[in-house]
């Protein structure tokens, strides 16, 4: 686990990274980012790995060593991890090393995952997962201290996006005046979030999408799909490999979110307002991660059905339900609305991540499709 040849597809990138290594041209901060589910925090993990190896070989870590028989635990002293949570007072469950075992755990299972399933890890149910303040200052005091194996001292970043401005500026002072040989790898979903000061600090790193037939040969050979299976999974996920694991367990919340898209359109199309009221209830029920999540679903559904119209179908990625309730639906996804059914998805995640009263947020979204659909 958590080596090169572990990261599927993505050569280029790792051969890049190997010949950083070999040069001695390592930078001090890279900022990993490129398309969701490519595969950038497994590529960090296993560069950190090859890295921290006593002895690696061409082209990964030797996998012997005690530095990388630490690592298949994911227990290296000069290793630390920052990544979001959600503060659990009552289990004093503060910072990420109070984490860290959920988080082993799941990186230990699978290192391509999302947010969402982090915040299942978590056990997190409504909370929005941050990087506060305090875990700063303990990454400064970790840093302060000398390396135990005498290498690297190496912190990875898991969606700095979500850093606590404080969080962020304190961050921002490591990586301008960084202890000596210490690494900060920052993976990224969203780098436009990110403050321009750390971003200007850092070697942007961009991991392209994963190309179908790596995904597809990696749904072949890791999970044994059958080749008439793998290949439209490995298409419809479009370089994101995450999207390619929840095709094949049959993700319960693409599920979810599809009956809630199909349920909205439908009412509001038929201006049932009682029923679009209490499907506004519902969604706002789901915690506000979730519901951004559904919202970018919606968005990508808005998308596919428009693309369904100009009945080019190596153009659509969708899921055979999707796909059947696009026979249908497209036709009312046109030139003269679809600018504005985007729009209003797009204000419509902005209200939630401000933490305006979901119900209002959904049920006013509602209105307006019936508005919109009948363009």
């Amino acid at each position: 686990m958590f080596y090169f040849k572990d990261v599927i597809g993505q050569a280029a990138a790792k051969a890049r990274l190997i010949q950083e290594v070999q040069e001695g041209r390592v930078p001090h901060a890279q900022l990993f980012c490129g398309p969701a589910g490519a595969g950038k925090l497994p590529l960090a993990l296993a560069y950190a790995r090859y890295l921290c190896c006593a002895h690696p070989h061409g082209a990964d870590a030797c996998g012997s060593c005690p530095s990388c028989a630490k690592w298949d635990k994911l227990v290296h002293p000069d290793v630390h991890f920052m990544f979001p949570i959600v503060r659990n007072a009552k289990a004093k469950k503060e910072v990420c090393d109070d984490y860290l075992p959920d988080w082993r755990r799941l990186l230990l299972n699978n290192p391509y995952f999302t947010l969402d399933d982090w915040l299942d890890e978590m056990g997190a149910e409504n909370g929005q997962a941050i990087i506060y303040a305090r875990e700063s200052d303990e990454i400064a005091r970790k840093l302060s201290l000398k390396s135990v194996e005498g290498g690297y001292k190496i912190t990875l970043v898991w969606l700095p996006e979500k850093l606590h401005e404080a969080c962020a500026n304190k961050l921002l002072k490591l990586l301008e005046e960084p202890p000596q040989r210490t690494l900060f790898f920052l993976v990224s979903e969203a780098p436009e979030l990110l403050l321009s000061t750390i971003v200007s600090r850092t070697q942007r790193f961009v991991v392209p999408r994963i190309a179908d037939e790596d995904v597809d040969e990696a749904l072949r050979t890791r999970y044994g799909i059958q080749a008439s299976d793998s290949r439209p999974i490995a298409h419809m996920a479009n370089g994101n490999f995450v999207k390619a694991l929840q095709t094949i367990s049959l993700d319960e919340e693409n599920a979810e979110f599809f009956n809630l898209f199909v349920s909205i359109m439908r009412f509001s199309y038929a201006r049932k307002v009682r029923e679009m009221k209490q499907w506004s209830e519902q969604v706002a029920g789901i915690g506000r991660e979730r519901q951004k999540n559904f919202l970018d679903y919606c968005q990508r559904m808005v998308r596919e059905s428009f693309i369904y119209n100009l009945h080019r179908p190596e153009m659509n990625y969708m899921t055979r339900p999707e796909e059947n309730f696009a026979t249908r639906f497209a036709p009312f996804v046109n030139e003269r609305n679809v600018q504005g059914l985007m729009n209003e998805l797009s204000e419509a995640q902005l209200h939630i991540a401000q933490n305006v009263n979901p119900r209002m947020v959904f049920f006013d979204f509602a209105l307006k499709m019936t508005v919109l659909l009948k363009a």
